[in-house]
């Protein structure tokens, strides 16, 4: 049974095939032509974290792929009354064919996948977010070709996204720059055993430094809005702007995996710099999670 929970489940050249995948995807898509190889099919798509381009890009995705696709929260399930993990995946499992979960702890999503019968996707625990990593990957692709050996510079916190970046620039070859306020580090463990290619600095113009794409994500993430009134202290001289682009290579993208906060991590009118190609970025959700789904499903 294949399994998606983060980058390292699939292989470097399996990656390179579904980003391939997206693309073709992508363009039948946009022609409008017809392609439902999952009739009869049902994703399961668990939430436990709020969302709107994970949930529509899911659901929307299934549709198109001839399935359907069953939203649960923790108001409609035994989940959120405290039915174990192994139990559910073991009843849900025999009643759909591919399943998502967005949750909290990454350690819920290895639970469920270790007893389920089918494919599990994590669509956001606490510590990765590998789908949006297969958006980001399509889009440099797309607009720049391979980022084989490119420079990427990741400026604000060492959350979910952070961390799938690491995971990404080992399987997609290239180096990554993290500026991060001190205290604020991604997980030692994944930085230390990738420090051929990864640097941390706490200085965000030494990451942007020549960089071909800069990436970055709100300061609170889900679950750290308490945090917020300290965090926005802490943060601010992170955040990315165009003055902080002009530093980069002349021909870099920035991502943002959205919602984005103008006037805190980005300025207010960095979006519609001709730099941000993070709408491209939202759309290739839909089109990647196609691919991978159809991967899974094919393999599994």
């Amino acid at each position: 049974m294949r399994h998606f929970l983060t980058l390292m489940d699939l292989s470097s050249e399996e990656l390179r095939q579904v980003l391939a995948r997206a693309t073709e995807l992508k363009g039948m898509q946009h022609r409008h032509e017809v392609y439902e190889p999952f009739k009869n099919q049902v994703l399961g798509m668990i939430f436990e974290k709020s969302s709107t381009r994970t949930r529509v890009s899911f659901e929307a995705g299934m549709v198109q792929l001839g399935g359907a696709a069953i939203f649960l929260s923790p108001r409609d399930t035994q989940l959120g009354r405290g039915e174990p993990i192994e139990d559910s995946a073991r009843v849900l499992s025999r009643m759909v064919d591919i399943i998502m979960i967005r949750t909290f702890a990454h350690s819920n999503v290895e639970r469920f996948a270790e007893y389920s019968n089918v494919p599990v996707i994590n669509a956001l625990t606490d510590d990765f977010h590998p789908c949006q990593l297969l958006a980001d990957m399509q889009t440099f692709q797309e607009h720049r070709g391979s980022i084989k050996g490119k420079t990427v510079a990741w400026v604000g916190d060492g959350n979910n996204m952070c961390q799938s970046y690491i995971n990404a620039a080992v399987q997609f070859d290239f180096e990554l720059r993290i500026a991060v306020p001190k205290g604020f580090e991604p997980s030692r463990h994944l930085t230390r055993i990738n420090s051929d290619r990864v640097t941390v600095v706490h200085d965000p113009r030494e990451a942007v430094q020549g960089a071909h794409l800069v990436v970055t994500d709100v300061w609170a993430s889900m679950g750290h809005e308490h945090e917020q009134e300290e965090r926005m202290r802490v943060f601010k001289p992170y955040q990315v702007n165009e003055a902080l682009l002009d530093l980069a290579a002349e021909d870099v993208l920035f991502m943002h995996c959205l919602p984005a906060h103008r006037g805190e991590e980005i300025s207010e009118t960095l979006l519609d710099d001709p730099r941000s190609v993070v709408w491209d970025e939202a759309e290739n959700r839909l089109h990647a999670q196609k691919a991978l789904m159809e991967f899974l499903l094919k393999n599994s």
